[in-house]
């Protein structure tokens, strides 16, 4: 028995008695165990999935089902579920149970998804590779010798390798999209504020949102629309309405469409990448869209920009991890000043304590204004800009990487280099705009090849529906 890589296709198999939910989980759980190799999963719920899909299989009996009947989803190891273990890979967390469900979970779980465990990813989300983990890094399950990409690798890489027909990452700098490209599959990072964080381990607060990785634009469109919306719990979501994303209209009407001309001139810009996206481009003005390149002023300062706020961020957020509250305490301590510096230095990864130090030094006394405030001021120009192309043009296109997924190791050496794969991603976060990266092509290596579409303010449906013709174009 084959997955299933589209919920209405298990939809069908289930309302014609093919399938169960019931039979769908265990097809799953036997395929998580057939792919340890690939290092994907850090804990599976076997018990409580099995347990859940039964429950779920009467409900359908009953006709009293949820919108997700069914749907095997797998949640990133930043995501909390109550009485469960949530590491955000790394050490200084270990054994950590969370008290509380989060908010985009609970959603998930109230329309009867069945959350099938927690999936790898880079410790505290912060990595391109998934390379940065206590627990090893993630295989792509295209080509076991590269990267699935980071820091969500885990939850692309299970979509991708058919291990649950859906996931939730966490997207601060890319993170749900740049996985999405390397593993061939849909992942989207919503506009800022569209989904609550509650139960979300934070990493940068002002950029970090839940988004859903998927293999088809439908599903993604439907589990947004599911996780979305107000939460007493999080005071800086949005209380605007929620479209029905998942009533996609795959319209031809002609579009205005922007790229940023910087980007596809960008040297480290793969070739073949640059030749598929200008393909597209031409593409998409054969079918009647106007497509124009424009002139980004602050497109030199999108990386410095979103590392100095995302650092500055981090280092905040990250000092209540301090071996005295919870998680992991060194065993070498002597006073209170050996218990935080030992556990920290013990229990942290070295990128992640590179970014606490880096985030320290542009907040510390006589540096705050030269780089945190000035990137502050930057972040408000990038906005401004954005809003600015959005009042002429419907969406905006780019690459989602400037190559493919390399291989296992290959970034480690010179850690600058690796916090290039954000530069085409991280503007979205800047900015708040919600974006999606889908495969578009192949790459002569074998690998896929991605294409962001970015749209204005809570205009996800926008891009859906865009996103979907292409599909269709293709």
């Amino acid at each position: 028995m084959k997955p299933y890589y589209s919920y209405l296709e298990l939809q069908k198999a289930l309302k014609s008695k093919k399938t169960t939910c019931f039979k769908t989980t265990k097809l799953y759980l036997s395929r998580i165990s057939d792919h340890t190799h690939l290092n994907i999963f850090v804990e599976v719920f076997e018990k409580e999935a099995l347990a859940k899909s039964k429950l779920v299989d009467e409900k359908i009996q009953k006709g009293t089902a949820g919108r997700l009947a069914g749907m095997v989803i797998g949640i990133k190891d930043n995501i909390c579920l109550k009485n469960h273990t949530v590491t955000a890979a790394s050490k200084i967390l270990n054994g950590f149970e969370s008290l509380f469900t989060a908010t985009a979970v609970q959603r998930l779980i109230d329309q009867d998804a069945i959350i099938i465990g927690r999936l790898n990813c880079d410790e505290f989300a912060m990595g391109s590779a998934n390379e940065n983990s206590v627990y090893g890094s993630v295989k792509n399950p295209i080509d076991k010798t590269r990267v699935a990409g980071g820091s969500s690798g885990g939850s692309a890489a299970a979509v991708a390798a058919g291990l649950c027909l859906a996931s939730l990452g966490s997207d601060t700098g890319g993170s749900v999209r740049q996985p999405a490209a390397f593993c061939g599959v849909v992942g989207v990072k919503p506009t800022y504020s569209r989904v609550s964080r509650h139960g979300l381990i934070a990493y940068g607060s002002s950029f970090d949102q839940i988004g859903p990785l998927t293999n088809n634009v439908y599903d993604a469109a439907l589990i947004l629309e599911v996780i979305s919306g107000n939460d007493d719990y999080d005071s800086t979501t949005s209380s605007r309405k929620v479209d029905h994303y998942s009533k996609i209209i795959s319209t031809s009407s002609p579009k205005r469409i922007a790229y940023f001309r910087q980007a596809l001139e960008l040297p480290i810009l793969d070739k073949e990448i640059k030749n598929t996206i200008e393909n597209k481009i031409i593409d998409l003005k054969n079918n009647g869209h106007t497509v124009d390149a424009v002139d980004f002023p602050y497109f030199d300062s999108l990386m410095p920009t979103y590392y100095i706020l995302s650092t500055a961020e981090a280092s905040s957020n990250l000092a209540r991890y301090d071996g005295v509250h919870f998680g992991y305490r060194s065993k070498e301590i002597t006073d209170l000043e050996s218990t935080y510096k030992n556990s920290r230095t013990e229990g942290f990864g070295e990128e992640v304590k590179r970014r606490i130090m880096l985030g320290t030094f542009v907040l510390s006394s006589g540096y705050n204004e030269e780089f945190y405030n000035k990137a502050l001021k930057i972040r408000r120009l990038i906005q401004d800009d954005t809003k600015k192309i959005f009042q002429s043009y419907d969406l905006l296109i780019s690459p989602v990487t400037p190559h493919t997924a390399f291989p296992i190791g290959g970034k480690n050496i010179d850690p600058t280099k690796a916090y290039l794969e954000d530069v085409f991603t991280v503007h979205a976060n800047l900015s708040g705009n919600p974006a999606i990266s889908m495969p578009i092509s192949n790459h002569t290596n074998g690998m896929p090849i991605s294409l962001q579409i970015t749209s204005g303010m809570f205009k996800e449906k926008e891009v859906f529906s865009f996103a979907n013709s292409i599909y269709k174009l293709q």
